[in-house]
């Protein structure tokens, strides 16, 4: 029989060396096949739930689990029911959005799904604007948030809200009309999502250069599981390093980073990318 690469001990483990504090709102981004295979373990949903309770462990009974429940909906023409369109973010999103105790916020692009204290306080009433201060993303800032990437580094699309709170160049806000249906009844709305222009490859997002200048500072804190890693950072920090750094490195979250000639012209796009 082929051995284990992890078990429930290895996970509370790794936990517990990343700083995370009771009562945190934790924003998840996952791919829990590349860790191998867990211990005892055969299936899907059994693996969600391992992960799941360890958080929940971790967290305590005033904590909250948010995850990506994303499904880009109105871009790709499709109507949008929170109580039934499924995530586009992995097995473990998905998993949780379908939890008994989940909320999800109704946004036909970029929705997520919470359980916890403060379930309903970051998913209810999502504005028009999925980037405004008032969604997810700028809820999420307010209450002292951690990012919590299981096999990723430190890039995350709260970076994406960052990078318009900041203005950056190579993005811009667009607008997507579609149909939602909530509780049988559909009606017509509209979305505004930040969006790269497609002009140039150079605008393509790279996370590598932030995760090494976190990394360096200490902010982004990681530890070993199974066949891969975990890692958190908190939204403050990535907003404060941000915030430093983009002046001096515009690009520091794209492709344009690493090449030698940065476009001086962005031209507008025929068709924008999610």
């Amino acid at each position: 029989m082929t051995s284990a690469h992890y078990n429930a001990a290895d996970l509370d483990a790794a936990l517990a060396r990343l700083p995370l504090r009771l009562g945190d709102v934790l924003f998840l981004h996952s791919n829990l096949g590349f860790f191998g295979r867990p211990e005892g373990i055969s299936d899907s949903e059994t693996v969600c739930r391992l992960f799941f309770d360890a958080l929940m462990r971790r967290l305590g009974g005033k904590g909250t689990l948010v995850v990506p429940t994303f499904t880009y909906s109105f871009p790709r023409g499709e109507v949008f029911d929170p109580a039934e369109s499924a995530s586009a973010m992995g097995s473990f999103a998905e998993w949780l959005r379908q939890h008994p105790d989940a909320q999800r916020s109704c946004d036909p692009c970029y929705s997520v799904a919470a359980v916890g204290e403060l379930a309903e306080k970051l998913t209810f009433a999502a504005p028009e604007n999925s980037f405004s201060p008032e969604g997810f993303f700028g809820r999420f800032l307010d209450v002292d948030g951690m990012v919590l990437n299981l096999n990723f580094d430190a890039g995350s699309t709260f970076l994406h809200y960052l990078e318009r709170q900041f203005g950056v160049s190579y993005r811009f806000d667009k607008t997507f009309a579609g149909y939602i249906r909530e509780h049988g009844k559909t009606r017509r709305a509209t979305n505004t999502i930040h969006v790269r222009y497609l002009s140039s490859d150079a605008t393509v997002p790279v996370f590598e250069p932030f995760h090494a200048l976190a990394q360096a500072a200490g902010l982004f804190v990681g530890a070993p599981l199974g066949r891969g890693r975990i890692g958190a950072i908190r939204a403050a920090d990535c907003q404060r390093l941000l915030k430093e750094t983009l002046p001096v490195r515009p690009w520091l979250l794209t492709r344009a980073e690493a090449l030698d000639v940065i476009p001086d012209l962005i031209l507008e796009p025929t068709y924008q990318s999610l």
